[in-house]
């Protein structure tokens, strides 16, 4: 075997071991009946009536990342949301042991990207309080290496 191709297969097997504990501790966080219901409900419409379940509904649809706030304390909130032609444009602050975590320009660039690829969401940024939580050398990583927007 190639030395390629061991890699792509250590990345594959860690890949897929990370997604079965991520569905497990998911799955003992929130019941199967309720991550089903989440998983139907129109992000639009919760997002107007009802920010638990909105969150909620937002957690569910995060795949490894999930687990990592739900197993360490953290989670996300709504700072502003708006409607656009294209879906909701929302801006998210990390919350709880998340504000002081290393890992937490990976978790933004999780966040982002799993909540992006809803159809109902047209764009994720995150609020610049959240650059006051880092110290200089992770906010000058998170803003050149993250992928991600501040507003």
């Amino acid at each position: 075997m190639a030395d390629d191709d061991l890699v792509e297969w250590y990345r594959s097997q860690a890949t897929d071991s990370i997604d079965v504990e991520a569905e497990k501790r998911i799955a003992e966080a929130i019941p199967a009946i309720q991550r089903i219901r989440l998983q139907a409900a129109s992000l639009s419409e919760l997002i107007e009536t009802n920010k638990e379940d909105f969150l909620m509904a937002c957690f569910v649809r995060l795949g490894a990342v999930a687990a990592a706030l739900q197993g360490h304390g953290g989670g996300i909130d709504v700072v502003s949301h708006s409607h656009t032609d294209d879906g909701l444009d929302i801006v998210l602050d990390l919350t709880g042991a998340c504000l002081s975590c290393g890992a937490a320009p990976g978790t933004l660039t999780g966040v982002k990207n799993d909540l992006e690829d809803d159809p109902e969401i047209s764009r994720v940024r995150f609020s610049t309080a959240l650059l006051d939580t880092f110290d200089e050398l992770g906010r000058e990583f998170i803003l050149k290496h993250g992928n991600v927007e501040f507003c």
